[in-house]
């Protein structure tokens, strides 16, 4: 493909994003692009969801490393085994975070995450240089459906697939270094917040 068609076609890519982002119908899933999220992730996942709805805590904001930072450190760590896939893999990380930063506010924060996204990230601040591995990984979660509405070719899926996986094993490598292992109460939060606008 050609560097033109390339780009004109993720401009058409991101547009259809925008429009899944903001809700389509389910899909069946036996269409939808299987990323299988290692077990360890998948606990990282319940124990996530456990603090936040059952405990009443949050993550910390903002998040070292965030998502840039992840997302960074996952390139360079590509590009020192493969040379040759640095502009696909690169593309598909610009993509990740595109679709992380359009994807948060709509369906990757729990009911009791909202007020505080509304007080880290203000219109001038992405959700990607504000958030980490957390809600990083909640995006993979949802990435069948969102890739299936992008209507993306069966090759491209295919590569882009296996680049996701390979991802996925990159942050469970790294899961003790980008993943919080406590999570805070909600109230100390909001506390150590409005100190800081004192």
């Amino acid at each position: 493909m050609e560097p033109q068609t390339q780009h004109r076609s993720d401009m058409t890519m991101k547009r259809r994003n925008e429009s899944v982002i903001k809700g389509k119908p389910a899909v069946d899933p036996d269409k939808l692009v299987n990323i299988q999220i290692p077990p360890t992730l998948k606990k990282q996942l319940v124990d996530d969801c456990e603090f936040i709805t059952h405990l009443g805590k949050l993550v910390k904001l903002p998040r070292t490393p965030n998502v840039n930072d992840i997302l960074k450190n996952y390139l360079h760590y590509r590009l020192k085994k493969c040379d040759s896939m640095a502009d696909s893999v690169e593309e598909i990380m610009k993509g990740l975070c595109c679709y992380f930063d359009k994807a948060l506010p709509v369906m990757l924060l729990y009911k009791n995450e909202r007020q505080q996204y509304q007080e880290a990230c203000p219109a001038n601040v992405f959700p990607s240089a504000t958030y980490g591995a957390e809600h990083l990984l909640r995006l993979f979660v949802k990435l069948p459906e969102l890739l299936f509405h992008a209507s993306v070719e069966e090759e491209t899926l295919v590569e882009l697939q296996a680049h996701l996986l390979d991802f996925l094993r990159f942050l469970q490598k790294n899961q003790s270094t980008f993943f919080l292992s406590t999570y805070h109460v909600a109230e100390d939060i909001e506390n150590s917040t409005n100190k800081q606008g004192d």
